[in-house]
């Protein structure tokens, strides 16, 4: 079964960062797509940015020049870095795993249980 747990989320200036962090327990997580979604009161999931097996990455566009991502196998967490934060950034992020590299949620099994991001103005 696999199991992931996100920690980093907190309150944060606007315009500060924070580095979220994704741990995965009780599978092999090298051989997974681990990607980063975010979930705002009212509104739908969405997409922020993937990681795949070779390193391969793909981010939601607009929010490529200030969230990065990066994966570490043998540690076997998946890092979100996220820069020059907005009061539009706060919400719930999740991550999620899966076998596609896809942006869609419905495509990822496996979900940690959430960490708030909020952004004070």
């Amino acid at each position: 079964q696999v199991e992931l747990v996100e920690s980093g989320g907190g309150l944060v200036q606007a315009g500060g960062s924070l580095t979220l962090s994704c741990a995965a327990s009780k599978f092999n997580f090298s051989d997974l797509a681990v990607a980063w979604f975010r979930q705002a009161p009212g509104k739908e999931r969405s997409f922020i940015a993937v990681t795949w097996i070779d390193g391969d990455t793909f981010y939601r566009d607009p929010l490529r020049d200030r969230f990065f991502i990066s994966r570490d196998d043998v540690k076997k967490t998946v890092d979100l870095q996220m820069n020059d934060l907005r009061p539009v950034d706060a919400a719930v992020y999740y991550c999620a795993a899966g076998r596609l590299f896809s942006v869609r949620a419905a495509d990822y099994p496996h979900w940690g249980q959430g960490t708030q991001v909020t952004v004070s103005s």
